[in-house]
């Protein structure tokens, strides 16, 4: 079961960022249509029988490079949304699988994808508070999926087992140039929210592989944590 606290130290980051005003919109999958869409070396991760697909759009602030202070005072911004499932590595330890990346910043669309193989792709993205809802719109650059979310964040919640499993996960696996990567993350616990949701409209979903995704299972909201460091990738041997 993961735990809602990092299990582990990033003692040398290869990026410290602020990860904030999340949305968390996710559906139940059986698990065979998950493993379908994996590489050899990861096996879907399961809640109660079931595999899990999260939509998350959020805003990437206070970017630094090494942990170092961002040149000229001010650090790089920038939304990003990407489209999770939950897996677990050859030896057993849990994680997240992204199915997709859209970010706002074709520089670090490029670099992120060059370095790990992450799916990144540069798209026009959009995340907004208006009159106590968050808004989330995005539409990749050249054609290609999109969406529009809209959502009204509620009252704190203390996170059940489930809400764990789905948001606390501390390493993420690549594949890249035929290997299996990992990387580590470790930042401070979610602070969760319950939310409304009051649109969503989305192929992002079909796109990837999982038609048929429609009215979600579970939605939540974060305004987000600040103290996230990222870990250097290692290959798996048997990946």
């Amino acid at each position: 079961m993961p735990a809602r606290t990092a299990e582990h130290r990033v003692r040398v980051p290869v990026l410290c960022v602020s990860w904030w005003d999340l949305t968390f919109v996710h559906w139940r999958v059986e698990p065979r249509r998950i493993q379908s869409l994996l590489p050899r070396g990861l096996v879907v991760d399961e809640c109660d029988g079931a595999a899990w697909v999260g939509l998350t759009p959020f805003r990437m602030t206070n970017i630094r490079p090494l942990g170092l202070p961002a040149p000229w005072g001010t650090a790089p911004r920038t939304p990003e949304t990407n489209l999770r499932t939950y897996v677990r590595g050859p030896d057993g330890r849990d994680g997240i699988w992204f199915l997709s990346l859209d970010i706002g910043s074709s520089a670090l669309a490029g670099l992120i994808r060059s370095a790990i193989g992450a799916p990144y792709h540069r798209a026009r993205l959009l995340l907004e508070r208006r009159d106590g809802a968050v808004l989330s719109e995005g539409a990749r650059r050249g054609g290609g999926p999109s969406y529009r979310l809209e959502v009204r964040p509620g009252a704190p919640v203390v996170p059940s087992d489930l809400e764990i499993w789905l948001t606390s996960r501390w390493r993420a696996y690549t594949h890249h140039f035929g290997r299996l990567l990992v990387t580590p993350v470790e930042h401070e616990p979610w602070p969760l929210q319950s939310a409304r949701l009051e649109a969503l409209e989305q192929d992002v979903t079909d796109a990837q592989g999982l038609p048929g995704l429609r009215e979600p299972d579970l939605v939540h909201f974060s305004a987000g944590v600040d103290h996230v460091r990222i870990g250097v990738p290692t290959v798996l041997r048997n990946g």
